[in-house]
């Protein structure tokens, strides 16, 4: 059900609302903020413990609002008036929706199986009640020595850890961009 109408001012509230939290305060605060603090005061298996329930919730959302911007963009897009600037803005969601959904469903929840297991070798020699890794790298990277299974799932929990943030980085770009793009077709603030 495409249309040609302007969007009303409720439409538009809801696209500018559902493209904020994945590339506003919601993205930065996950990705820079909470996770050096949490990973500075809490010890290692609380802090992924807190991860392994928040990080779900926020790829989930990113994913949602990624689909919420994709259509109500289509509905008010109609294809066969779409220009090109207008087909690549679509991609770009569709890029969006696609990318975030994987890291939701795959990466993150992959990295939060991979990381409990972890914690559960850590504990039976005794580690995982140290704040943050630093505070006792020497440890760790012995285990990593001596146990196969753990350096197996170090290395995939590193593999998962680096495709979920390049997935991460992928939404960030294409949420700038939509931005860019919606704020260089405002016609006043």
């Amino acid at each position: 059900m495409s249309t040609d109408e302007e969007p009303t001012v409720t439409v538009k509230a809801a696209a500018a609302a559902a493209g904020s939290p994945p590339t506003g305060e919601c993205r930065f605060w996950v990705t820079f903020i909470s996770s050096f603090v949490m990973d500075n005061h809490l010890n290692r298996h609380t802090y992924g413990f807190i991860q392994s329930r928040l990080v779900p919730f926020y790829l989930h959302l990113g994913s949602a609002c990624a689909f919420f911007n994709l259509t109500i963009y289509a509905v008010y897009h109609p294809s066969d008036t779409l220009d090109d600037r207008e087909a690549f803005q679509i991609f770009i969601f569709f890029v969006s929706v696609s990318v975030a959904a994987v890291n939701a469903q795959w990466f993150g929840q992959m990295t939060s199986e991979i990381m409990a297991d972890m914690h559960l070798v850590e504990q039976a020699c005794g580690l995982g009640q140290d704040i943050g890794l630093s505070s006792n790298r020497e440890a760790y990277a012995k285990l990593c020595d001596t146990d196969a299974k753990y350096r197996r799932l170090s290395g995939r929990l590193r593999l998962y850890r680096l495709l979920s943030s390049l997935c991460n980085l992928c939404c960030v770009g294409c949420n700038g961009y939509s931005l860019c793009y919606m704020a260089e077709n405002l016609r006043r603030l």
